[in-house]
C-alpha cells in the first residue's frame, strides 16, 4: 500500500534560535521544532527529564490501601503470592514485587498461568488452588485482573484477600477485591493514566519501600532496590507498547542506565546471549528487539515461569543456564512465527474479498496461540490493517485469537463493539485478546471489518501517512549529529525515532537481501562522496524492486549509531522509498537552513 510522505513545516527563525540557544545541531533544532518545542527552555526541559519528576506512589488510585496491606502481610509473617502475566510486562512486574517483598523479609511466591493451558490472567481453578494450598496468603495480581469479575468474586466467597493491581482497559463493572490498583479507575485524577503493569508494579513497591522506611524516605538499603529495579520497569515499559511520554519515558530513560549497571544475575546472562555489548549505550531497540523477546519467547512457548526464575535468581549459574535455555526458545519461536507468517500471507492470497476489509481476522488449526500477537503484528504492519489471528482446534469450540493495531485504530473498542459474538476479551488499544465459538468466527470477521470502517466507509484509512522530521543531505548525517539526536530518546510508541528523507539518492551498490529466510534488506546510498549503509528489517522483498527502479530514488528513514567490535558508524533505517521526482517536497535541506 503506496504511504504518503507529510514533512513538518518549520519556522526558519524557531530553528535558529534552537540552534543558538541550546548549542546544537540544526539537525536536533530542526528536529525539535517540528515536535512544537520553540525555544532552547522548552528544549532543555524536555531533554533533562529527571527520575524526581516521576508523581508519588500514593497518588495513584488505590495503592496506598494496598501498600498498607502488603506490609501488614509481611510483618505477620503471611505467605505473598503475586499472580502474574505471560508476556514481558507481567514477567517484569512479578519480579519487581517479588523482589520487593524478599528483600523486606518476607514471605513470597509466583503464580504465572500457563499460557497455552489456562490463558490469559486470572482463572477459577488457579483461585481455589491457591486458596486449599494456604487459605490465609495475600494474592496481589499484576498487569492483569482489572476484568476477572466473577474470579474476584470466588476470591471474596472463600476468603482469600486479593489485590488486583492492572492498567488494561476495564469493564463499567470492578472486580469485587480487597483493593483495586489502576492509573485510570473511576474518579481518579492520577495525572499518567498511561503506566504499564510493570509500571504500576514499579509504583507499588516504591510505596512498600516508603512504608518500610521512615514514611518519607525509603531506607538505603531499599532504594538501592528501586534503582536496580527501574531496569525490569524499562523492559516491561517498551515491550508492552504504551505510549513512551510522561512517566513512561522517564522510566525507560533511566531504567536503560540501570540496566546497563545491573547486579541481577540473569539481566547480565540475558544480555550476553543477545550479543548486546556492556560498553555500549543501551536503547529501547535492545529491549524491543533483544531482550523483550527472549522474555517472550518463554511466555509464548509454556514457559514464563523460567523467566520469572530468570529474573529473581541470585544463583549465577542457574541464570546462565536460563539465559542460554529462553534464548534456545526465541530460536524456536522464530521458526514457528516465520512458517505462522508465510501461511497467513496465504490464507489472505486466497481470500481477495478481504481486500475490501478494514481489518483482517485469520483463522487456521495450525496457528500456535503462542505466538498468534508477533505473527498479527508483522501481518498488521505488511498490510497496514487492524489484524487479529485465531487459533482454531479440529474438535471446533472455543478458539483462542490474539491481535494487533495499526494507524492509531483502538482495537480494544473495536473489538468491544463485537462482544455480542465473543466468549471474552481484554487489552488495550494497541494490542488485545480474544476467546470466540468457532462457528462464529465468519461472523466476527465481517462484523469487525465494519467497526474498522473501511467496508463502510466509516473511519478507515487508505494510506497511512509517513511523518517525516526533516529533508536532509548525507553530509548532515554525521556521528555527532546522529548521537546528538539520541538525546531525545528513549523512543517508541507516541515518541517515536526522527525520521528523515533524502531526495535523488543514489545507490553505491545492489541491494541485497540478509537473516533468515532473507527477511531483511542491506543496501548503501551515496551522495557525492558520503557513503551510509542502510537496512530495512522484514523488507527483504524490496530488493528487487529497488534495483529494477528506474531513474533516482527518495528514501525515507531513521538515523542511529551501529556499534561493532568497539567501533561506531551511522546506519540508516530505511521505512519507505519511492522514485523521485522533481519539487518533491517543499521542505528545505538542513545545510540550507544552517547557511
Amino acid at each position: 500500500m503506496p504511504r504518503h510522505w507529510r514533512f513538518a513545516s518549520h519556522d526558519r527563525g524557531v530553528v535558529e534560535r534552537l540552534t543558538r540557544e541550546m548549542g546544537c545541531s540544526p539537525l536536533l533544532a530542526q528536529v525539535l521544532a517540528a515536535r512544537g518545542i520553540e525555544n532552547g527552555q522548552q528544549g532543555k526541559q524536555f531533554l533533562s527529564a529527571k527520575m524526581t519528576d516521576l508523581h508519588h506512589p500514593d497518588q495513584l488510585p488505590g495503592i496506598s490501601e494496598a501498600a498498607d496491606r502488603i506490609v501488614a502481610a509481611i510483618r505477620a509473617g503471611r505467605r505473598i503470592t503475586i499472580y502474574g502475566d505471560y508476556d514481558v510486562d507481567g514477567v517484569t512486574a512479578t519480579s519487581i514485587l517479588w523482589h520487593c517483598v524478599k528483600l523486606a523479609g518476607g514471605t513470597v511466591d509466583y503464580y504465572i498461568p500457563s499460557r497455552l493451558e489456562e490463558g490469559y490472567g486470572l482463572n477459577l481453578d488457579a483461585i481455589r488452588t491457591l486458596y486449599e494450598e494456604d487459605p490465609s496468603r495475600l494474592v496481589v495480581t499484576v498487569d492483569c485482573g482489572i476484568c476477572s469479575i466473577e474470579e474476584a468474586a470466588l476470591a471474596r466467597q472463600l476468603g482469600l484477600e486479593l489485590i488486583i493491581t492492572d492498567h488494561h482497559t476495564m469493564t463499567d463493572t470492578l472486580p469485587d477485591a480487597a483493593v483495586n490498583v489502576h492509573p485510570r479507575l473511576p474518579g481518579s485524577n492520577y495525572p499518567f493514566p498511561e503506566l504499564c503493569g510493570a509500571g504500576v508494579a514499579f509504583k507499588l513497591a516504591w510505596a512498600i519501600s516508603l512504608r518500610l522506611g521512615d514514611g518519607v524516605k525509603a531506607s538505603p538499603r531499599m532504594k538501592a532496590f528501586l534503582i536496580s529495579s527501574v531496569a525490569l520497569a524499562a523492559m516491561g515499559t517498551v515491550a508492552d507498547v504504551v505510549p513512551l511520554v510522561g512517566e513512561n519515558r522517564i522510566l525507560v530513560k533511566f531504567g536503560l542506565k540501570s540496566l546497563a549497571e545491573t547486579g541481577i544475575p540473569g539481566l547480565e546472562y540475558l544480555m550476553k546471549v543477545a550479543g548486546i555489548e556492556k560498553e555500549k549505550t543501551l536503547s529501547a531497540e535492545d529491549i524491543g528487539f533483544s531482550l523483550a523477546p527472549r522474555i517472550n519467547a518463554a511466555g509464548r512457548l509454556g514457559q514464563a515461569r523460567l523467566a520469572v526464575e530468570l529474573l529473581t535468581t541470585d544463583n549465577r549459574q542457574r541464570a546462565a543456564q536460563l539465559a542460554d535455555y529462553v534464548d534456545q526458545l526465541n530460536k524456536n519461536r522464530q521458526t514457528v512465527e516465520r512458517r505462522m507468517f508465510r501461511l497467513a500471507k496465504e490464507l489472505i492470497e486466497a481470500h481477495p474479498e478481504w481486500s475490501e476489509h478494514g481489518g483482517l481476522v485469520i483463522a487456521h488449526e495450525e496457528f500456535h496461540p503462542g505466538v498468534m500477537g508477533i505473527v498479527a503484528s508483522r501481518v498488521a504492519e505488511a498490510y497496514q490493517k487492524p489484524t487479529i489471528i485465531i487459533a482454531t482446534s479440529p474438535d471446533g469450540g472455543i478458539a483462542q485469537g490474539s491481535g494487533r493495531t495499526c494507524w492509531g485504530f483502538d482495537l480494544h473498542a473495536g473489538i468491544a463493539a463485537c462482544s455480542d459474538l465473543l466468549e471474552g476479551f481484554g487489552g488495550h488499544r494497541a494490542a488485545a485478546g480474544l476467546r470466540i465459538q468457532q462457528n462464529r468466527i465468519d461472523e466476527f470477521r465481517e462484523a469487525f471489518a465494519q467497526q474498522v470502517g473501511v467496508g463502510e466507509g466509516e473511519g478507515g484509512k487508505a494510506e497511512p501517512d509517513l511523518f517525516i522530521d526533516a529533508e536532509v543531505m548525507l553530509h548532515d548525517l554525521t556521528t555527532q549529529a546522529v548521537r546528538e539526536l539520541e538525546q531525545l530518546g528513549p523512543f517508541g510508541a507516541a515518541h517515536r525515532r526522527p525520521v528523515f528523507s533524502i531526495s535523488k539518492a543514489q545507490l553505491a551498490d545492489a541491494p541485497v537481501t540478509m537473516g533468515g529466510g532473507n527477511r531483511h534488506l542491506s543496501l548503501k546510498l551515496r551522495d557525492r562522496d558520503r557513503v551510509i549503509r542502510c537496512v530495512a528489517f522484514g523488507k527483504g522483498d524490496w530488493a528487487d524492486e529497488i534495483a529494477q527502479a528506474q531513474g533516482p530514488l527518495a528514501f525515507c528513514f531513521s538515523a542511529g549509531i551501529n556499534y561493532y567490535r568497539g567501533f561506531e558508524s551511522v546506519e540508516l533505517h530505511l521505512h519507505d522509498w519511492q522514485v523521485s521526482t522533481v519539487g518533491q517536497s517543499t521542505a528545505p535541506p538542513v545545510e540550507a537552513i544552517a547557511d
